[in-house]
């Protein structure tokens, strides 16, 4: 999802320290609210299963958001596959594999154009990003009709590590989505080396670091997979080695990952290098680190902020990455940690259970909340991406097994 259209307000030049206090006009949910029970957190999973399965649209596709204005009528890439790594950890195989098949159709329509492109960028020809596969897809499989911040790699990666540990998980056959995979292997063989937007689609200029963790884990699972043939295979695991040597090399200061390279400012997106990506080893130094950091510079409360200058809606904090951060600390053996972390995101579900984007409690840059409400109306929710990670956490901790209610 974007945070800069066109006519966005201007960003802070510098790196502001995070505000500890609320805005004037917040209260801070997770003040207020009980300690969820455990019933109360299985009925929330069961929710967002309902949201996620309901606005599935029938082709397969996860929509963004059903209602936001900038997203209705569109899939992200990055979006759908976390999405559909908690539908699988739920247990829904039907709708997970329909939502890869949708991805592997429209990656494979477009066998044509990534062979051009890789022809011509083998010849030395540069090519423009207008040219690139987008980061988004209107429901059909077709380009966005208005402009968008289109070339993002992230999304290719973590659509292949999300296909694999679903086929893993519950024995499917890879050879299923092999169009569609061969395809995300050949353009991010020719093209992950390239500076492109990040997740929150800024900064083409940059090479960033949470992108070059999912190329490379998204790479190397499937070429780990055996579905490759043994030519493209060693091409993924070369672009893998590249893309997570460049990022260790250049991508860390001070023993922490970084936004992007040549920074030392963090990114909420940045504990998937941890978990899921692998880039580093959970419970190493450098994970450690990270993971620090991120909670030391943009968690407030158990809510994570994406970064620090952060302008988008006035700066709030995200559920999608508070379940990240969560996610990792349970990996990590920190059980407390990552139950703050799921406590905070149900208690700012809506009273229908729905999940938003971001929520208001701790903004960084307040003043510049209202103009995203007059462009754009109030944040997204639901935001199937925030229903998704819900469930990962979820299932990290333990609370799908032998569900009922």
């Amino acid at each position: 999802m974007t945070s800069l259209p066109e006519t966005a307000p201007t960003k802070p030049a510098g790196m502001p320290p995070a505000p500890s206090a609320a805005a004037p006009d917040a209260a801070p949910a997770s003040e207020c609210a009980p300690v969820p029970t455990s019933e109360d957190l299985l009925a929330l999973a069961y929710r967002s299963h309902e949201v996620i399965t309901e606005h599935q649209h029938a082709g397969g596709a996860y929509p963004a958001s059903p209602t936001f204005s900038a997203y209705r009528g569109y899939a992200w890439l990055r979006d759908g596959s976390f999405t559909a790594e908690g539908i699988s950890r739920w247990g829904d195989v039907d709708s997970a594999d329909r939502y890869h098949d949708w991805v592997s159709r429209v990656l494979g329509a477009r066998r044509e154009q990534v062979d051009g492109l890789v022809a011509d960028a083998a010849r030395g020809v540069e090519v423009p990003l207008d040219r690139m596969l987008p980061t988004r897809f209107t429901f059909d499989g077709l380009d966005g009709s208005d402009p968008w911040w289109d070339f993002q790699t992230d999304g290719y990666g973590t659509w292949l590590w999300s296909l694999v540990a679903h086929a893993q998980r519950h024995g499917g056959d890879l050879t299923r989505w092999l169009p569609g995979i061969e395809v995300a292997v050949d353009f991010l063989a020719a093209f992950w080396d390239l500076a492109c937007y990040d997740w929150w689609e800024e900064h083409v200029e940059h090479r960033h670091v949470s992108t070059l963790g999912a190329v490379a884990g998204g790479l190397r699972d499937i070429a780990e997979s055996g579905v490759l043939d043994a030519e493209r295979a060693d091409r993924a695991r070369a672009a893998s080695q590249g893309a997570a040597t460049l990022a260790l090399n250049q991508g860390v200061v001070d023993g922490h990952l970084v936004k992007w390279l040549g920074t030392a400012a963090v990114d909420g997106s940045l504990p998937s290098c941890i978990v899921p990506f692998r880039l580093a080893e959970p419970g190493g130094e450098l994970a450690t680190g990270t993971l620090s950091r991120v909670a030391a510079d943009l968690d407030v409360d158990g809510g994570v902020h994406r970064f620090r200058a952060d302008v988008f809606y006035g700066g709030g904090q995200w559920l999608l990455l508070s379940a990240l951060l969560g996610w990792n600390l349970a990996v990590a053996g920190d059980r407390d940690g990552a139950l703050r972390h799921l406590h905070w995101i149900a208690a700012h579900a809506t009273a229908t259970g729905e999940m938003p984007e971001q929520v208001p409690d701790h903004l960084l840059h307040p003043d510049t909340r209202a103009e995203w409400i007059e462009r754009w109306g109030e944040v997204a929710a639901p935001l199937l991406w925030s229903h998704g990670m819900y469930l990962i956490l979820a299932d990290e901790l333990g609370f799908l097994e032998g569900r009922s209610l």
